[in-house]
Order: structure tokens, then C-alpha cells, then sequence
């Protein structure tokens, strides 16, 4: 089975109105934790569409118009995700997207390859979210302090209770996905990882 650890930036919250900004996914061995390939890009925006921008997303992620004008074209980042994706014989049943909000990066995701394409292609139609292991698992502790809501749902806020630095900032994709990962390993943990791995 394999994770596609999976995060996205935008240039906003409203998938209708507001565009990727950059993406960036592992593919990670669910039993050993190894990673099996990765992929991150910078999709470019027309001025027109980053004047849509929502100011508070862009704080949060830092980028400007600037880095996004030399990113790749929507049609090219479509492309070299599909081959990623076939190359690593990616498909329902044998693999599963895991991200922190997948609400979010699903809708986003759905403006690269869109939802009849993927299922075209049967790519996995299940997207876990760490929150929800993460409030499942404090539950299980039975421990009044570690309750989800008073250690908090966010990606940072789970960090903090099992004692992991934050995201670096300002966001970006990859250092979403390498501090996902960092975070799944300590809420669930790959079965089958050993110290050296």
C-alpha cells in the first residue's frame, strides 16, 4: 500500500474563485515508511487570476506574483503528475491519499486533474486526514488532557502534542508534506519502519 502524502498552496480558500499556487506530494511504503517518489511544482497564474488573491493566504504561504509567472502550466504539472502516477502503478485499492485538510487539497487537486479523469484512471477515491487519527487515537488514551479538543486539531497544534517542531514558514508545499509525514509517523507510525530506516 501506498500513501501519497499530499499538500498544496493557493492564492486563496474558495476553489471556485481561487487557483494552486504549487503542489507537492510522496509516495511512502505504508508498512516501512520508505519513500518511493516525490513531486513538487509552482503553477504559473495569469496576472488576471492573481488579482483574485486572497491577502491572508498569501501571508500564510509567501509567494507573489512574481514566482508564480515563471511557474509551469497547468497542462505540463497535469502531465508529469499522470506519469508519476502511472509509473508508480498508482490505484484504488493499492493506494490512498493521506493529507492534513483533504477537503481542501481534493478541491484543489480536482483543478490539475479533474474528478472524471481520476476516476478514468481509478485512482483512489479515499483521502485520510491526520486530524481525524489524531482525534481518534487521544480518544482511545482516555486521558482527559489529551483530548482533540484541548490539544487542538491543526497540523502544528498535533505536532505540539507529540512534542514536534512546527512547519517551517512561510508554507510551502514540500515542507507541508515532509512535516505530514514527520507527523503520521508519531500519531500512527509505519508498522514495519526500523530506527535506521
Amino acid at each position: 500500500m501506498l500513501g501519497i502524502f499530499l499538500d498544496t498552496e493557493t492564492n486563496g480558500l474558495n476553489p471556485f474563485k481561487h487557483r494552486v499556487v504549487e503542489i507537492a506530494f510522496q509516495m511512502v511504503d505504508m508498512e516501512t515508511g520508505a519513500v518511493v517518489d516525490s513531486y513538487e511544482a509552482v503553477l504559473f497564474q495569469s496576472y488576471e487570476e492573481w488579482q483574485k488573491s486572497d491577502l491572508q493566504s498569501l501571508a500564510v504561504n509567501g509567494f507573489d506574483w512574481e514566482q508564480v509567472s515563471y511557474g509551469l502550466r497547468l497542462e505540463t504539472v497535469a502531465d508529469q503528475i499522470r506519469a508519476c502516477f502511472t509509473k508508480n502503478k498508482i490505484c484504488r485499492g493499492e493506494s490512498v491519499f493521506i493529507c492534513q485538510n483533504p477537503s481542501f487539497d481534493r478541491a484543489f487537486f480536482g483543478q490539475i486533474l479533474s474528478t472524471d479523469l481520476q476516476e478514468e484512471l481509478l485512482w483512489p477515491y479515499h483521502w485520510l486526514d491526520l486530524a481525524s487519527m489524531h482525534w481518534a487515537l487521544s480518544l482511545k488514551k482516555k486521558d482527559p488532557q489529551d483530548y482533540p479538543w484541548k490539544t487542538g486539531l491543526s497540523k502544528d497544534k498535533i505536532a505540539k502534542a507529540y512534542l514536534l517542531p512546527k512547519e517551517k514558514t512561510p508554507h510551502r508545499a514540500m515542507n507541508g508534506v515532509l512535516h505530514l509525514i514527520a507527523c503520521y509517523e508519531a500519531v500512527v507510525g509505519f508498522p514495519l519502519k526500523t530506527k535506521s530506516s
